[in-house]
């Protein structure tokens, strides 16, 4: 019993010294972008809907340090809180995503047949347009605003998952636990949900924390096309739709959420890289070397 206690707490202790680098600076980023998004009306140093003609277009400086826009409001602040709207966006599009997408792949991999024959067809239905002209498509019926836009990018990318859960069934289904189960009389839904799902978390998990970033972007560009957030928001890609005509004349205007805006997006690919390298056994001995 102290053995295998021991060896236990060894396994843990690996396991700790194995996290991936990518995993605690990606976690770090995001940990601190979500930070400053929640703590904005404290974090930020000026009001993000404070007009001050007098400084309008003023670059940076010791009083604003993105400088300000052309209704001389201070783009540190607005940078702060749009990620609220930014972050918000990403995130709960991809839970749309994944609410769909989840449980249609886990039903076409496992039935198979027609089911499996009209959900992939259907899917690659989907798949045939760009996301972007997607979600245009999807918004251009009803008036714009940013719940419709979470709502257009979450569809935008539910095929993607739905293949990929479909792919991650279809290798579980013969297992010998899945045939277990069968052989027991266990309905659809306690195989889908006990035996099948559980097994393909660490793939949903790694692929979730990936596809946030897509959610992000193709959010930030449906604002930047005018579908997404609507002024007065601070939505990072309205903020750089907004700073086109003075990108010559007060270039900060876009640097400052475009910055901040490439760096949540790093710092997610890197906890995603890293959440793999952890999760996937095929990658493990890559990852400690």
């Amino acid at each position: 019993m102290d053995d295998t206690a021991e060896a236990q707490a060894g396994g843990g202790g690996r396991l700790r010294r194995h996290v991936p680098g990518k995993l605690r600076v990606g976690g770090a980023i995001i940990l601190a972008l979500i930070l400053l998004a929640i703590l904005a009306p404290i974090a930020s140093p000026h009001s993000p809907t404070q007009i001050n003609v007098v400084e309008r277009l003023s670059p940076p400086n010791a009083v604003y340090w993105f400088g300000t826009d052309e209704y001389g409001r201070d783009i540190l602040s607005r940078v702060l809180h749009g990620g609220r709207l930014s972050l918000t966006m990403g995130f709960a599009a991809t839970l749309i995503t994944f609410f769909f997408g989840v449980p249609l792949g886990l039903i076409a991999g496992y039935v198979g047949g027609r089911v499996d024959n009209l959900l992939m067809r259907a899917m690659d239905v989907l798949m045939s347009f760009p996301p972007i002209m997607l979600g245009l498509l999807i918004l251009a019926v009803t008036e714009p605003s940013m719940w419709k836009a979470i709502l257009a990018v979450g569809i935008v990318y539910v095929p993607v998952v739905v293949r990929l859960v479909r792919s991650r069934t279809m290798e579980l289904v013969h297992e010998e636990y899945i045939l277990a189960a069968r052989a027991r009389g266990e309905g659809l839904f306690y195989i889908l949900s006990r035996e099948i799902l559980p097994n393909a978390w660490p793939m949903i998990i790694v692929e979730a924390s990936l596809r946030v970033t897509f959610a992000i972007l193709l959010a930030a560009a449906l604002s930047f096309l005018g579908m997404g957030a609507q002024p007065p928001s601070s939505d990072w890609g309205l903020m750089i739709s907004e700073a086109r005509p003075f990108v010559n004349q007060a270039p900060w205007l876009a640097l400052g959420p475009g910055f901040v805006m490439c760096l949540a997006v790093v710092g997610i690919n890197l906890f995603g890289d890293g959440l793999r390298e952890m999760l996937d056994p095929r990658l493990k001995g890559k990852g400690a070397t």
